[in-house]
């Protein structure tokens, strides 16, 4: 379904959101039939063991765990070794655990933690006088360890993250986590940080979940959600050892569980602001003005208590900044970003062991362009983003046994429209050249794209827990089926987009711009054989014949192309020299999606101090093309998945343990779009000579397939390997120590079988000759004979397969040291070391490794250490709460600074700098040169962050004054610098290109209740 028609916020404003017409859409949605989708547990156990005052178990006490944030409460009675599991409990951090035995008085213990998907140990020593010995008080119960879990993890509340200066959302808070890179989309880890483009510190590797719903982007491999902050009750951040449950792994997993309103009514209304007046100057651009604001309300409580409760919040954002120009520094724009999340959730506790659970989310964003200086107005491009995601969710209990079912659906959209219309056209120059920005960037952004990307997925999961003579084990189990859709609609201004040769450069030869003297390679060496066929093609063969055939001899060699010369201007926007367009021929609806099935079992066996978790998760994806047909299956992979854990003393409060597991990484839907785009937009690739424009390939549309998969591909995995320690000093301080082994294979990519499997290459063209160590033959991508002959006429273009070679290795130990909140203060300590190194960064996208020989992960110097990479991070937050209500906190941040490698640009790809042509493995190519792979780092620095916070209370709520001045010490250090061995026209190489932003205030005022 397209979403053009009608904005997300339009839709979302003919809601109310906190009345009762948003709860109606949720229970009429046609979920409550059972379809239902296996989601992530978002419940949690503890495993309590009661003793008596000689030390010994204490068989037969009852023990009672109850929650005011929890319909939920859970009873059991211990058995002989006095211990007794009580799971499906709601992630909360104030729980009541009481306990009661014969001739003993009844206490109870508060600020007991329960954390989703695990469980926690708690051991209680009671006497005859109602005294706790050994009691973890009020607060402190994160300390807890979950004794019988290899999953490295870390858990964040609210209470937490509003302590601390940071961003106000999910991916923000991910910054405190050990390890995490810095970025909007951080890696962890081994997980990508830069991608085959050039960006760095968004991954695609991460995997994002609200309420155990999985909402991470098909298509970019990114979050695909945003929502209020102040609505999560807990955010669990996985780096590490994820059971079979979860799909992915290679990166980190961010688990959201939201808040479900409680017997008593409970409300917050907010207002954050920050302008340029709250700003430091900038000591190295000009300082722009700015004004933003964050207003939010939230709402929950009863609608029959104890039965059924209600949550809701609706938020709205708004910032406006002055884009300056980088010369003269005067004002190019006001960007506005405004953005409306609205949640609502109803909880039904129907009887003691039924529930239900409607959910809706939404998040519409309007963004009126570009904030990088970098981008001038004319390059500009407006975006409407956003979705709304429906969810209900059934939870059935009987004793031991829990069965959860729900459904699950998200519509969401991603438009882009240029603020110019003018047509495209992206001039080279020279190396080494002086130019302006506007003098290399002529005409509008290129187009505007309507996209939608709509999910549906339900399944079903239980849990049982079973307690043997010879151990006690608890099983899980799920199923899940999910269908994506990718929809892309796009129009291109001027009907082409444009590459041209400065016009300072007439009579530059097609050997010269596609060799490595220019800013930007416009063609390739081995685009030659496919300029010959398109002349051969062409309805004016004899006057191309008489242009390119120099010698006379009426065929054409690759010499002849390499000395094809350009100097035509006619009909170039901006009077340059027509070299390369992509013309568009046909404008469409590009429908193209997936369909997954996931299944996992696992087993948790815990005998006395023993645990060994033992489960494997199974994958199936179907990709289908834009006309509803099978593109191709990835047949179903199981992935195992198995830990060893030891509670080192039998106490509950060490852990040492080992985790070894495989996480695959299913192909995105970009991938999809690439191979399966029959129906939607087709553009001709052309080439002007003598001032004729000639097609030599055609992308997208029946008649020329962009690209096919290719029968033998295999899914890309992640192999990871962990040993580890974890214990608690005292009450309240937690160390523990992570060292990981990650390797990662069958990497993804597309190829150019012209230059890998042509048996008629001779080596001399910069392509694999047969019988050398490059030539993948046919019979590697599994192709049938009608494949090979289409390939070989020109009727694909690409095939996407396993890139031969492909590999990275990832080594790592993380340190963290945390004291959790009690005597008024909280804080924690981490180190991380990361060694990363690889050929390929590649990761389920196309990329050209494929189709230049030179950047092939088996050539000469193309293993080393990995761009991207920070291979040493430190990280340490704190806050002190006084008697008097006020709270100051502070987060520190330091990293080493970003691996890279000098980089050129080929199509909008990066390469690494080449050596003069010479012959390896029979092939004679421009080769990397050697020691420029991850050879170089960015610069190291820190960032220290306070925020002060002070609460009166009043007879009815409390009010909370924020104030957080980031970069307090007003060091404005370098970030990163520029790359490209080229410069531009505002950067030269390795100049500093980003700096830490200028000290700044921002000031915030909550009233709750």
């Amino acid at each position: 379904m397209i979403l053009k028609n009608r904005s997300i916020r339009q839709r979302m404003l003919a809601t109310t959101m906190m009345g009762g017409v948003a709860f109606a859409m949720i229970v009429a949605a046609p979920v409550l039939t059972p379809t239902a989708a296996l989601a992530q547990s978002t419940t949690g156990g503890l495993r309590v063991t009661v003793n008596g005052p000689d030390g010994a178990p204490l068989a037969g006490a009852t023990v009672t765990v109850s929650s005011p944030l929890s319909l939920v409460s859970r009873t059991g009675v211990t058995d002989s070794a006095g211990f007794v599991r009580l799971s499906g409990l709601d992630p909360a951090a104030n729980y009541t655990v009481s306990i009661s035995a014969p001739n003993y008085e009844t206490f109870t213990a508060t600020g007991i933690a329960v954390t989703s998907n695990s469980d926690l140990s708690q051991t209680f020593s009671i006497g005859g006088a109602s005294t706790v010995d050994d009691i973890i008080v009020t607060g402190t119960s994160f300390a807890a360890v979950d004794v019988t879990s290899a999953t490295v993890q870390t858990v964040l509340t609210l209470d937490t993250v509003e302590s601390l200066p940071t961003g106000r959302s999910y991916q923000s808070y991910l910054q405190l986590v050990p390890g995490v890179k810095p970025g909007s989309n951080p890696s962890s880890k081994s997980g990508i940080n830069s991608s085959v483009t050039g960006v760095v510190g968004s991954s695609s590797d991460n995997v994002y979940y609200i309420d155990g719903v999985n909402v991470t982007d098909p298509v970019t491999g990114t979050f695909g959600a945003n929502l209020n902050n102040e609505i999560i009750q807990e955010q669990k951040v996985i780096t590490g050892g994820a059971p079979a449950e979860y799909e992915g792994g290679s990166g980190l997993i961010s688990q959201v569980v939201t808040k479900s309103g409680s017997n008593e009514f409970h409300g917050s209304v907010n207002y954050y602001f920050q302008n340029d007046s709250l700003v430091q100057e900038d000591k190295h651009n000009e300082s722009a003005g700015f004004s933003t604001y964050d207003t939010a309300v939230t709402l929950g409580g009863p609608i029959l208590r104890d039965r059924l409760w209600f949550f809701g919040s609706y938020q709205r954002t708004h910032r406006e900044d002055d884009v300056l120009n980088r010369t003269t520094g005067a004002v190019q724009r006001t960007v506005e970003r405004d953005a409306e999340y609205g949640f609502a959730k109803l909880t039904w506790q129907i009887t003691d062991n039924d529930r239900l659970t409607a959910t809706y989310l939404s998040d519409p964003t309007e963004i009126s362009g570009s904030s990088s200086a970098s981008v001038r107005n004319y390059r500009d491009s407006a975006t409407d983003q956003g979705g709304e995601r429906y969810k209900i969710d059934y939870t059935k209990t009987w004793g031991d046994l829990t069965l959860n079912a729900y459904y699950f659906n998200h519509e969401s959209e991603l438009n882009t429209i240029a603020a110019d219309s003018s047509t495209r056209n992206n001039v080279v120059f020279a190396r080494g050249a002086t130019y302006t920005y506007e003098e290399q960037n002529i005409g509008g952004s290129g187009g505007n794209t309507l996209r939608n990307r709509n999910r549906d997925e339900w399944g079903v999961s239980a849990e049982y827990f079973l307690d043997t003579s010879f151990g006690s084990h608890t099983f899980k189990a799920g199923y899940t089926s999910t269908k994506n859709e990718n929809i892309v609609e796009g129009t291109v201004n001027g009907g082409a987009t444009y590459t041209s040769l400065s016009s300072r450069y007439p009579g530059t030869t097609f050997a010269q711009l596609a060799g490595t003297g220019f800013t930007s390679a416009v063609f390739s060496a081995d685009d030659r054989s496919r300029i010959i066929d398109g002349i051969n093609a062409a309805s004016n063969r004899a006057a191309l014949y008489a242009i390119v055939d120099t010698n006379r001899d009426g065929s054409l060699s690759l010499g002849e192309i390499d000395a094809i010369s350009f100097s035509d201007t006619a009909g170039n926007p901006g009077g340059q020299i027509n070299s390369y367009r992509s013309l568009r021929t046909q404008n469409g609806i590009n429908n193209v999606g997936s369909e997954g099935k996931a299944f996992y079992i696992q087993d948790s066996w815990t005998k006395g101090q023993l645990t060994v978790n033992a489960g494997v998760r199974a994958e199936e994806w179907t990709h289908t093309d834009s006309n509803g047909s099978e593109l191709f299956t990835f047949e179903w992979e199981l992935a195992p998945r198995v830990s060893v854990v030891y509670d080192l003393f039998g106490d509950g409060r060490t852990k040492v343990w080992a985790f070894g597991g495989r996480y695959y990484d299913p192909v995105r839907n970009d991938m999809t779009a690439f191979a399966g785009s029959l129906s939607g937009a087709v553009d001709e690739e052309q080439i002007n000579i003598g001032g004729n424009w000639v097609t030599y390939r055609t992308r997208g549309g029946a008649a020329v397939l962009d690209s096919i998969f290719s029968p033998s591909t295999k899914t890309p995995y992640t192999d990871e390997f962990l040993i580890g320690y974890s214990t608690t000093f005292g009450r309240d301080i937690g160390l523990s120590v992570v060292a990981t082994q990650r390797n990662t294979r069958n990497i993804f990519e597309d190829y150019d079988l012209h230059v890998y499997s042509d048996p008629t290459n001779t080596g001399l063209d910069g392509n694999a000759v047969p019988g050398g160590p490059f030539f993948l033959d046919y019979s590697y991508f599994g192709l049938s004979a009608a494949q090979i002959a289409d390939v070989q006429a020109g009727r694909i273009n690409y095939v996407l397969g396993t890139l031969a070679g492909g590999k990275r290795d990832y080594r790592g130990i993380e340190v963290a040291l945390t004291k959790y909140r009690t005597e008024n203060w909280f804080g924690q300590l981490s180190y991380t070391f990361n060694d990363a190194k690889g050929n390929s960064s590649s990761d389920g996208n196309a990329g050209v490794q494929g189709d230049f020989i030179y950047l092939d992960p088996r050539a000469p110097n193309a293993w080393g250490d990995l761009p991207g990479n920070i291979k040493h991070q430190f990280k340490a937050y704190g806050g002190y709460e006084f008697d008097f209500g006020l709270e100051v906190a502070g987060v520190f941040n330091w990293n080493s600074g970003v691996i890279y490698t000098p980089i050129s640009y080929l199509y909008g790809y990066v390469a690494g700098p080449r050596d003069p042509a010479y012959n390896f493995g029979g092939t004679t190519s421009t080769w990397l040169s050697p020691g420029f792979t991850g050879s170089e780092t960015g610069p190291s620095y820190f960032t220290f962050d306070v925020r002060a916070t002070y609460t009166l209370d009043l007879s009815f709520g409390k009010v909370e004054l924020f104030a957080d001045i980031f970069n307090i010490l007003d060091q404005q250090s370098a970030t990163s610098e520029f790359t490209d061995v080229a410069g531009n026209a505002d950067f030269d190489y390795q100049e500093a290109n980003a700096w830490v932003a200028p000290r700044r205030a921002y000031l915030g005022v909550r009233y709750s209740f």
